[in-house]
């Protein structure tokens, strides 16, 4: 049986106290409460044949300002942005993902001497490949350019595709060895990892009769899957194998264990995957396959991201914006206001479950709306929660069936 009850170790360890997490994408954006959705200078020019360059001139206040007015505007509009050429040598391509309201995945498209990379891949569909395909061809190429696929994290509409490109082009595809280690157990061998998370949704109070739905929620992803192991490790603060950039990684645990952002120190730009989104917050959530303490790394990374010197963010989701300073203090103030909605609810309700905590929280659509694996992903959430007031000291659980959580005296 899953740990739960037990205390947290100090370290960041994958022990069976973290049960676990959906087979698919819980989610990019989870369900926080904020948004919508739950919960440059130019280079040398190259010879790969991707259309004229042309120097933008960018100002950049140090406030949260949308920078991708494209993308915003097709995002009011509820349609999908078109390929775009973000600056000199780097377009982003919308490839779209099936039934999710964050509607499509930006592939970033960095020119390299020799052909193109990619920065992510898409969710594994004929749909996401042939929009793929053709976002390339717009920018001036085509697969066979592909020399290099950058995957910021294990999520399929990020990792989806990679092996297929890989096929298709020859390209390397590089992934953080913390979310290359969970390959087999997320989208293979499933029937642990399965497991493991009726018995977390079991301890954290989920009524008998919601634990089949909730624990299976999204397994039909496993059938649209053939996800390949990456044939290179990108450890953190490595610098990135693309001639003509200076990317390095920028190792941001929380969403994932092994979450990386790219970061240009000579462009001052920042591609931030699924860590920092303009609009929406990240689903943060607990289970077997992340760390011991989710919710205190994200803090730490948004912290880590929150010092470098940007100039723009290029994000995974919705659109690209500047203020990165501005946009972290807000994500770090939303998990604050967080942990004071789920003390104040202990302190009305001591030895409550996890679930009950969730339920008496408020999120931005009525939870009877919310599909079973949001339902899930919103557990997980308030279990990070918790799991971080605990290790601070101001909250404790005891060790029953399901377990109950008080705040501490």
């Amino acid at each position: 049986m899953a740990q739960f009850g037990a205390k947290c170790q100090p370290d960041r360890s994958q022990s069976l106290l973290l049960a676990s997490t959906c087979v698919a994408h819980c989610s990019p954006a989870g369900v926080g409460r904020q948004g919508g959705y739950l919960h440059g200078q130019g280079r040398a020019a190259t010879t790969s044949g991707f259309g004229p360059r042309q120097t933008p001139s960018i100002t950049v206040p140090s406030v949260f300002t949308v920078t991708g007015t494209a993308q915003k505007d097709a995002w009011d509009r509820n349609v999908v942005p078109p390929v775009e050429k973000v600056r000199p040598g780097l377009w982003s391509v919308p490839v779209p993902i099936p039934n999710n309201p964050l509607r499509y995945v930006s592939v970033y498209v960095l020119e390299l001497d020799n052909g193109v990379a990619l920065v992510d891949a898409g969710w594994p569909t004929d749909d996401a490949w042939d929009a793929l395909n053709a976002g390339l061809a717009e920018a001036g190429g085509s697969m066979s350019d592909v020399r290099a696929v950058v995957v910021t994290h294990l999520h399929p509409d990020h990792y989806g595709l990679a092996g297929r490109v890989r096929e298709a082009s020859g390209a390397w595809v590089g992934l953080h060895p913390e979310d290359a280690s969970l390959l087999d157990a997320r989208y293979h061998d499933t029937d642990g990892l399965v497991e493991r998370m009726r018995e977390l949704l079991a301890m954290s109070g989920v009524p008998e009769d919601k634990l089949p739905d909730l624990a299976l929620a999204s397994m039909e992803i496993k059938a649209t899957l053939d996800v390949a192991l990456p044939d290179i490790l990108i450890e953190d603060d490595q610098r990135i194998d693309l001639p003509g950039w200076d990317f390095r990684a920028v190792w941001t645990p929380g969403h994932s264990p092994g979450h990386i952002c790219l970061y240009s120190d000579n462009h001052k730009l920042l591609l931030s995957g699924d860590h920092v989104l303009p609009r929406i917050t990240p689903n943060i959530s607990f289970h077997s396959q992340q760390f011991a303490n989710p919710l205190g790394d994200y803090l730490e990374s948004l912290a880590k991201v929150r010092a470098l010197h940007t100039d723009e963010v290029l994000p995974a989701h919705e659109y690209r914006f500047s203020g990165l300073e501005d946009r972290v203090d807000v994500l770090t103030k939303h998990h604050a206001d967080r942990l004071l909605e789920i003390k104040g609810i202990l302190e009305k309700s001591p030895g409550i479950s996890c679930w009950d905590i969730t339920l008496a929280l408020p999120w931005s659509r009525p939870w009877d709306d919310i599909h079973d694996y949001m339902q899930r992903a919103a557990n997980g959430e308030t279990l990070a929660h918790l799991v971080l007031l605990e290790r601070r000291g101001e909250v404790v659980r005891e060790a029953t069936f399901p377990a109950r959580f008080y705040l501490a005296e």
